[in-house]
């Protein structure tokens, strides 16, 4: 891999020592932050909080003055709305939970950096990623897990391509956050103790229905009737993108015991009501199949399986159906797989692929 790198730096600790780590090891590193705000209120509304909002452009831009590096603001505003923010408004609308994050790393902060980095001459990309990147046993690349557990962040970065990873550094992965912390105040990084960004870039107060009634006015579901498994009548929720499977919280219904949100059927604008262990199953499907450290599944496999970022993981048998979907049968029960979330396959560490839950 060349010596030429575009590190993309979101203003945080994490992106900012990685551009450290790498200039310390020789590298001629460039810091980029990726420009994705679609007009100067939402900028605004990012401004203390959020990877790449105003703050993220002036605490970048002071930590590439420390370190001595070239620094730019690259425009991705039209690749993130159409790939991020119109996907996270049309999975809402159809019921489903999305995950905008692995969407902006494969689409803009892979496919359309990494592209436009190669374009004026770098050699590869870097990020502040919990993960690292290698070859795995069986000969592909492929990411793996940090050494820190807590932090971990392969689950957001399993589509990524072999061409991809052939380009990409990860520098932070072998390191804990305190470790990071550390070298950013030792090397005097000016945003050595910033908070971690927790909510959604673009929803940085977290109100999802106040955002998609904003992008589509239009087209918010009215209001339906909440349902038993039964299909008996509960009440009346606000609309189907106020929910999604397994929450409890804000339902408004009042049981007398815990009641969790089990399906949601937009079809007929209902949303389905059940007890805990109607929201636990021990068989998946998924689609949209992105392999890395195998290439393909070309027999059953045994895997441990995520199904959101938080999950600890289960141990699955992975099945590839001959419509192309994948079904994972986990040995013990797993709560709340919800539709549009991802199912991420481990093998010892190392990420062998993953789907979209359906």
């Amino acid at each position: 891999m060349g010596r030429k790198v575009v590190v993309g730096m979101s203003g945080g600790v994490d992106s900012s020592v990685a551009a450290y780590l790498l200039k310390e090891q020789g590298y001629e590193v460039i810091g980029v932050t990726m420009r994705i705000w679609q007009d100067e209120e939402e900028q605004a509304r990012a401004e203390n909080g959020g990877c790449c909002g105003k703050s993220a452009v002036d605490d970048a831009r002071k930590v590439a003055f420390v370190l001595g590096i070239p620094y730019y603001v690259m425009n991705f505003k039209d690749e993130f709305k159409h790939r991020v923010m119109e996907y996270f408004t049309e999975e809402y609308l159809r019921g489903r939970t999305p995950n905008p994050c692995i969407a902006c790393n494969r689409y803009v902060k892979w496919e359309s950096l990494l592209k436009r980095s190669l374009e004026i001459g770098a050699d590869c990309i870097a990020t502040g990623h919990y993960a690292t990147v290698g070859r795995h046993p069986g000969g592909r690349l492929a990411v793996k897990n940090a050494v820190t557990a807590r932090k971990d962040q392969t689950y957001a970065l399993y589509s990524l391509t072999q061409e991809q990873l052939a380009h990409t550094l990860m520098p932070i992965g072998s390191y804990t956050k305190e470790e990071v912390r550390r070298i950013a105040r030792e090397a005097g990084l000016p945003v050595a103790e910033k908070p971690d960004s927790q909510d959604i870039c673009f929803v940085p107060d977290g109100d999802y229905a106040a955002f998609l009634e904003k992008e589509a006015p239009d087209r918010i579901p009215p209001e339906g009737n909440f349902v038993n498994t039964a299909g008996e009548v509960l009440g009346r929720h606000k609309g189907i993108t106020h929910y999604t499977v397994g929450q409890r919280r804000g339902l408004g219904l009042s049981l007398g015991h815990p009641v969790f949100v089990a399906e949601i059927r937009p079809d007929t604008n209902e949303v389905v009501i059940g007890e805990d262990a109607e929201i636990r199953t021990t068989e998946v499907y998924c689609d949209d199949i992105r392999y890395m450290a195998m290439e393909a599944l070309e027999r059953p496999r045994r895997a441990l399986v995520k199904i959101r970022y938080a999950h600890q993981g289960e141990n699955a048998l992975l099945e590839k159906m001959p419509d192309g979907r994948v079904k994972l049968t986990f040995d013990r029960p797993v709560r709340a797989a919800t539709p549009g979330q991802a199912a991420v396959f481990y093998e010892d560490g190392w990420v062998l692929g993953g789907g979209t839950i359906l």
